[in-house]
C-alpha cells in the first residue's frame, strides 16, 4: 500500500527557499516515478517536477527550471523538492504523487499518477 506524506511547507519571503519532502510508507517506492504538483485556490492542479525511479530523468515546468530541484533517496522512500528564488506566484498547496510501478508514459500529467499525498502549503510573501 502506498501512502504519501508531505512535509516542509511554510511561509517564506520572496527570494527565499524551502525544501519539501514526501515519504512513502509502502514497499514499492523504488519502482515508481514520483512527481510534485501544486494547486492554488481557484486554479487547476499543475505539474511542477518529476523524476524516474532511478533518477536518470527529471522533468520540470518551465517556471521551475533553474529554481527548483527534484531528487529522491530510494533507501529512505523519500522524494524531495528544493525550491529556491521563490516568488509570490509559487504560493500553492504542493502535492507529491506516485505512478504505477515501472510506468514509462507521461510524467507530467496528473491523470497518470495513481497515488497522492494530502499536500503541504507553501506561501510566498512579497
Amino acid at each position: 500500500q502506498v501512502r504519501l506524506v508531505e512535509s516542509g511547507g511554510g511561509l517564506v519571503q520572496a527570494g527565499g527557499s524551502l525544501s519539501l519532502s514526501c515519504i512513502d510508507s509502502g514497499r514499492t517506492f523504488s519502482s515508481r516515478a514520483m512527481g510534485w504538483f501544486r494547486q492554488a485556490p481557484g486554479k487547476e492542479r499543475e505539474f511542477v517536477a518529476a523524476l524516474t525511479p532511478n533518477s536518470r530523468s527529471t522533468y520540470y515546468m518551465d517556471s521551475a527550471k533553474g529554481r527548483f530541484t527534484i531528487s529522491r533517496d530510494n533507501a529512505k522512500n523519500t522524494v524531495y523538492l528544493q525550491m529556491n528564488s521563490l516568488k509570490p506566484e509559487d504560493t500553492a498547496v504542493y502535492l507529491c504523487a506516485a505512478t504505477a510501478p515501472y510506468w514509462s508514459g507521461s510524467f507530467t500529467l496528473a491523470s497518470k499518477y495513481d497515488y497522492w499525498g494530502q499536500g503541504t502549503q507553501v506561501t510566498v510573501s512579497s
